[in-house]
């Protein structure tokens, strides 16, 4: 019974991932065939998008006010209802593209706190069920990945099966399905604060101001004084970027030169994660034995580059593939030591507005990544544009081995490393 909650906030978050990528495809896919617009289409995905950065960042204060379990219920209820609208309005012959821009922007705005919520619930259902951090972080990892791997093809299928209306209809029902299953099986309290950890000005902006700015504040100064969490964001975003621009445009552009389909694209993204989602397991189970700082810096930088350069190679897809696939092992390991590491440093009472600050803020290079990648692939064409990503993505990924005084605050602090609980499943 003590897992109930782990297991119900895991499940929840099955079901959300799955629906959204369903939506992913499904939403560009209904903007095409309802307008014939590319431009529309890619104003639809921004507008989402940076309504969903936006909250991720600014609701986190009213995340800390509302509470976790609340937010996650209400944002999932609201997102679900409103993503509803959509098919229905269509089906009555009134969805306006002004209209689906709205919504779609709505449910960004409620999706993001409710993320962000159960995210920060991590720590406190890993800790009612005696999991380590490590071990609650890969699991959500895992479950993150396999929703991705399983709800953006299966949106392909169904959109070919039964139309994109009703797919955009199947993921407000996983949002719905999502907030029953959190406020049904997730019960936890929170942890408490530390003290020593708190943001000293942050009890006095709570009893003399209490508003939303000084919350917010608190937050971006807690990121801001802390060297670990300012390093996580620089190297994040500038990766994101990159990551953005080889996905969106140089992935796509090498495949259409080289091999003259799309299904190579398909092939090299499913392998990296597969692997990722592999490599997120073993974490889940072997994570709490390992040091944090050494495989978080090994793993980023022998995950990720050699993956970029074999595409400049002279070699078959399969090779490209499996480069792929042994990289996406490594890289799975990256954001469960990344989140163990967050859940150590930052006081429960700042949990949600310190974690969407840093997500936010790492998410803030995406939308410029595609922009990159194009101005790269139209100058260099796509194997220049790699190679330049390719050195620039091992610049950064060096980092944790140039600053690694900074760094080697990821590992467990001394007294903590002994007595962290290992589970293994089972």
């Amino acid at each position: 019974m003590r897992r109930r909650s782990a297991y119900g906030l895991l499940a929840a978050e099955a079901v959300s991932v799955a629906g959204t990528r369903m939506s992913v495809v499904a939403v560009p896919w209904f903007v095409l065939q309802t307008t014939g617009d590319a431009l529309l289409t890619g104003v639809t995905a921004f507008v989402e998008m940076a309504a969903l950065v936006a909250a991720r960042v600014l609701g986190g204060p009213l995340v800390d006010r509302v509470g976790l379990r609340t937010t996650s219920v209400g944002g999932d209820l609201i997102a679900g209802l409103v993503l509803g609208v959509v098919p229905l309005l269509y089906a009555a012959g009134l969805l306006a593209y002004p209209v689906l821009l709205v919504l779609v922007g709505v449910v960004g705005l409620f999706r993001g706190p409710s993320d962000n919520a159960k995210y920060a619930m991590v720590p406190d259902v890993a800790a009612a069920a005696g999991w380590s951090n490590e071990r609650a972080a890969g699991l959500a990892d895992s479950v993150h990945r396999l929703g991705s791997l399983i709800g953006a093809p299966l949106g392909g299928v169904l959109i070919a099966l039964v139309g994109a209306p009703a797919v955009i209809a199947l993921d407000a029902v996983s949002f719905l399905l999502a907030a029953a299953l959190v406020a049904t099986l997730v019960r936890v309290r929170p942890a408490a604060s530390d003290p020593a950890k708190a943001d000293p000005a942050e009890a006095g902006h709570r009893i003399r101001v209490g508003g939303y700015l000084a919350d917010l504040a608190a937050g971006l100064r807690f990121v801001r004084r802390d060297p670990l969490l300012r390093a996580i964001v620089a190297m994040v975003l500038l990766t994101n970027l990159l990551d953005q621009a080889l996905t969106a445009v140089l992935i796509p552009v090498w495949a259409a030169e080289r091999f003259h389909d799309a299904t190579s694209v398909g092939l090299v993204f499913g392998a990296l994660s597969a692997g990722a989602f592999v490599g997120s397991l073993l974490v889940s189970v072997y994570g709490a034995r390992l040091p944090r700082w050494r495989t978080y810096a090994v793993a980023f930088l022998l995950g990720a580059v050699p993956r970029i350069f074999v595409l400049a190679l002279p070699v078959g897809l399969p090779v490209v593939a499996g480069v792929a696939l042994a990289g996406g092992v490594l890289i799975g390991a990256i954001n469960p030591l990344l989140s163990a590491a967050e859940f150590e440093r930052i006081p429960a009472g700042l949990r949600a507005r310190v974690l969407g600050a840093v997500g936010g803020l790492a998410w803030a290079g995406i939308p410029l990544g595609g922009l990159v990648g194009g101005v790269l692939a139209s100058t260099l064409g796509p194997t220049g544009g790699i190679l330049v990503v390719g050195t620039a993505y091992l610049l950064v990924t060096l980092d944790p081995l140039v600053r690694r005084h900074t760094w080697r605050l990821m590992n467990r602090p001394a007294a903590s490393a002994a007595t962290t609980p290992v589970s293994v499943p089972g």
